[in-house]
């Protein structure tokens, strides 16, 4: 499982469906469901832990679960939110940690736990020490003007998503960002791999990739359907009614651990 098979990924004749995983559990399931790429999404990850999610409080979390998620058969990309850190060097520190693990990608974001976007000649030189460290790494470079709802979003995102690009980045990641024009002009523009967000009842991957998109992921989706699950069925078990039994069994869900040494 390589760079060069990941970014092969984002070129193809059809989007790359990421779903995100928030432990190993969620992630070997959507292996063995056939999926060939997984991230993790940090919303899954810190809720799991109960932290708040891009307030940078879950790095040592994220590295535990990579170390579990990389000898999955599939190819497993990370989400480090601003990189935990201001330092390129710590941030270079990190993306070296998961690299020696086998994780092909990260995700690095300009929004900040205040609300507002990184100063973008920081986070380009975030993004330039990873990519000079660690050259076989895929930089999935986020800028968050949508997901902030900033003035002039489309304008500020093609404006950094250019400085990010310049600087390394191999896609760039644009969550929020949900209107078909401006989703195209991102596309068009973009001199890299455009990716976004899934949204219930918005754009069809079909849709999406008539636009031009390279890259869909669906973020906290599954986490908070899988959440929302939990709950509906426990309210149903109470009010005596029935439940479908269609769920994974124990045994199935036993068989996705991790071999033990």
């Amino acid at each position: 499982m390589t760079y060069a098979a990941f970014a092969a990924a984002h070129r193809g004749p059809r989007p790359l469906v990421l779903p995100n995983a928030w432990d190993h559990a969620s992630a070997a399931a959507l292996a063995a469901a056939g999926f060939t790429a997984i991230g993790t999404t940090s919303l899954g990850v810190a809720a799991a832990h109960g932290l708040p999610d891009g307030a940078g409080a879950t790095r040592d979390h994220t590295i535990a679960l990579a170390r579990r998620l990389a000898p999955l058969p599939v190819l497993v990309t990370v989400d480090i939110e601003g990189g935990f850190s201001d330092d390129p060097a710590e941030v270079v520190a990190l993306a070296a940690t998961l690299a020696s693990f086998g994780i092909v990608g990260v995700n690095l974001e300009d929004g900040r736990p205040d609300g507002t976007l990184a100063d973008p000649d920081l986070h380009a030189a975030r993004i330039a020490a990873v990519k000079d460290r660690c050259p076989d790494l895929f930089v999935n470079a986020r800028t968050d003007p949508y997901w902030l709802s900033t003035d002039s979003p489309l304008e500020t995102a093609l404006a950094r998503a250019a400085h990010y690009t310049a600087a390394g980045a191999d896609g760039v990641f644009v969550p929020g960002a949900a209107a078909p024009d401006d989703i195209r002009t991102l596309a068009a523009r973009i001199d890299a791999p455009l990716n976004v967000l899934y949204s219930p009842g918005g754009p069809t991957v079909d849709d999406l990739a008539a636009l031009g998109v390279a890259r869909i992921s669906t973020g906290s989706l599954l986490y908070r359907a899988a959440l929302t699950a939990a709950v509906r069925t426990a309210v149903r078990i109470g009010e005596g009614e029935p439940v479908a039994g269609d769920q994974l069994t124990y045994a199935e869900v036993t068989a996705l651990q991790a071999p033990r040494g």
